[in-house]
């Protein structure tokens, strides 16, 4: 859920129950006026009803109400001693609308002459009730009506509002350190957000520039590493050609050539690693699997024959995949070149390339490996003290930075598969 969406759909819940208690307020605070003022109005009957008894002595006999508003019954001291005046609703019979109606009464006590009486007086409540009907249901429709407005006027206000957030992060999310485009600066009045657009300015372009020193301290170490260490490895075979030594000193300067050919290799493999993760790949033409395993089967073919291992290739479907030419070609290479470094002699390697996925296995030993380590760093086997153990870690970088999945599972072989 988009943040003003979530923020909208917040609010209207608060003020569904904001409105809510205000309407009640509003409705029971103007019930309340209704009754007082129909209140006042009985008392003011009672008083002339008790005037009027006062000077007409007639007026206390009218026991029912009949045509009248009002009617008196006697009460003796005692009762009237603990009279209080009282305000009930109450139903009469009208002959008009032949249905009982809502009335107002006022029951209340008052002497004449050292006689005690019990006055009633009452008062239609019909305009008020029908009233009362209309002010509930045109609350109800200004509470919903102001609702909608103020729900939708909110939303469309916070989405023009949050619109400079939502550029940023749409900015951010189609950004690359290997093609940098400048963030332009979003038109905003709000403080937040232009403080928000200047701190991802000056943070990309701390990372732009670490990261183009960081590839330039890769493209550096690659020749500036690589160039001694060859010229180490020329001058040891000059070294082991032309002159005579004994048994014991050419093992000593075969160790150093060994030493030096597999940093050579660990220098090469950790520079690589260094630029896929770094994502100095770009380039993504589409790559024809199938032709491309062919010919890296053809690459180890003396490799397997010297080990007598026997390869077999198996074409489910056509392998086309959109990615970076090399990296295709490391990634495959790394995988044959495992599962035919890791066998035994006699054994054998089975290929597959399907449609969306390939799969190598090989007989090696038979013990199945932790399939949570293999695609580690400097997991490596016995089989040759020149494996750098990074060959399968960099199978797992190449197959992340495209978005494929490398798995492994044993069963009789081990296999090693990716799904594109």
């Amino acid at each position: 859920m988009k943040l003003y969406r979530y923020t909208s759909t917040r609010f209207a819940v608060v003020l569904f129950f904001l409105l809510a208690v205000w309407a009640a307020i509003f409705y029971y605070s103007m019930l309340d006026e209704i009754y007082d003022s129909l209140d006042d109005g009985l008392e003011n009957q009672k008083l002339l009803v008790i005037t009027q008894a006062n000077k007409d002595s007639t007026v206390l006999h009218r026991s029912e109400f009949g045509e009248g508003y009002y009617k008196i019954q006697d009460l003796t001291p005692q009762e009237a001693e603990t009279y209080r005046d009282t305000y009930v609703d109450t139903l009469m019979y009208v002959i008009y609308e032949e249905d009982y109606e809502p009335y107002r009464m006022l029951k209340s006590a008052f002497g004449r002459r050292g006689a005690f009486y019990e006055i009633q007086v009452i008062t239609s409540m019909v305009e008020e009730d029908d009233l009362l009907a209309n002010l509930f249901f045109s609350l109800i429709f200004l509470y919903l009506g102001l609702m909608v407005s103020i729900v939708i006027l909110n939303h469309y206000l916070l989405k023009k509002t949050w619109l400079p957030f939502y550029q940023i992060l749409d900015w951010l999310q189609t950004f690359r350190l290997d093609k940098p485009v400048p963030i332009k600066k979003f038109d905003t009045k709000i403080e937040e957000f232009s403080l928000l657009n200047e701190s991802v300015k000056k943070l990309i372009e701390r990372n732009t520039a670490v990261y183009d020193d960081q590839k330039q301290f890769i493209e550096n170490a690659s020749h500036e590493l690589q160039t001694p260490l060859g010229i180490s490895l020329n001058k040891l075979e000059l070294l082991v050609e032309n002159f005579e030594h004994d048994p014991e000193n050419l093992a000593i300067i075969a160790s150093v050539m060994n030493n030096l050919l597999r940093m050579t290799q660990l220098n090469k493999s950790l520079l690589l690693l260094s630029k896929i993760n770094n994502k100095q790949f770009s380039e993504s033409p589409e790559v024809d699997f199938n032709t491309l395993v062919a010919q890296v089967i053809e690459d180890f073919y003396e490799q397997a024959k010297f080990k007598n291992i026997s390869v077999s290739f198996r074409e489910t479907g056509r392998c086309l995949i959109r990615m970076h030419p090399e990296l295709a070609r490391i990634l495959i290479t790394n995988i044959i070149k495992n599962s035919i470094l890791h066998n035994h002699s006699g054994g054998n390697v089975e290929i597959m390339v399907g449609e969306k996925i390939i799969s190598v296995a090989n007989s090696g030993n038979p013990e199945p490996l932790d399939g949570r380590k293999i695609f580690e760093r400097f997991q490596k086997g016995k089989s040759s003290t020149l494996n750098t153990g990074l060959g399968l870690s960099i199978v797992k970088a190449i197959s992340e930075l495209y978005g494929f999945t490398v798995s492994y599972r044993y069963h009789d072989k081990h296999i090693i598969s990716i799904n594109f």
